[in-house]
C-alpha cells in the first residue's frame, strides 16, 4: 500500500505526461543529428499522389460544402442516440422522456437555424 492515497494518480499523471514528452525529445534529437534539411526544389514540390503538379496549388473550397458535411453528421448521429431510446422507450422513467425531448428540442432548433441562415439551400 502506497504512503498516500493519492499516489498512484500522481504517479500515473507523470507518466502520462512523462512518456508523450520522452518520445517528442528523442523524435527531435533523431531529426537534428540523423536527419539534417536538405532543402531543394525536389523537396519543396507539392506532391500528390505521384502525378506532377498542375497549376496553383491554393485551390480555395467553398466552406458551404463542409458545412452541409457537417450538418449531416450532426444529424445522422441523433439517430444513434435515438435508436436506443426508442428500443428501451417502455421500459424507462419519465425522466428519460423529458431529457429526450430537451435533446429533440435542441437539435430543432440546430435544424432552424442551419434553415434560417441558408446552410441548406444547395447552390
Amino acid at each position: 500500500m502506497s504512503a498516500h492515497p493519492h499516489a498512484s494518480l500522481a504517479l500515473f499523471l507523470l507518466v502520462a505526461v512523462g512518456f508523450p514528452l520522452a518520445a517528442l525529445m528523442v523524435a527531435r534529437l533523431w531529426f537534428r543529428f540523423f536527419q539534417p534539411a536538405r532543402p531543394g526544389a525536389t523537396k519543396q514540390d507539392v506532391y500528390e499522389c505521384g502525378v506532377a503538379p498542375t497549376g496553383d496549388s491554393w485551390i480555395q473550397f467553398k466552406a458551404h460544402y463542409y458545412l452541409y458535411a457537417l450538418l449531416f453528421l450532426v444529424f445522422d448521429v441523433e439517430v444513434l442516440f435515438l435508436l436506443p431510446f426508442a428500443v428501451a422507450f417502455t421500459g424507462l422513467p419519465a425522466g428519460a422522456l423529458v431529457a429526450m425531448l430537451a435533446f429533440m428540442l435542441l437539435l430543432a432548433e440546430g435544424l432552424v437555424w442551419a434553415w434560417h441562415r441558408g446552410h441548406l439551400d444547395w447552390s
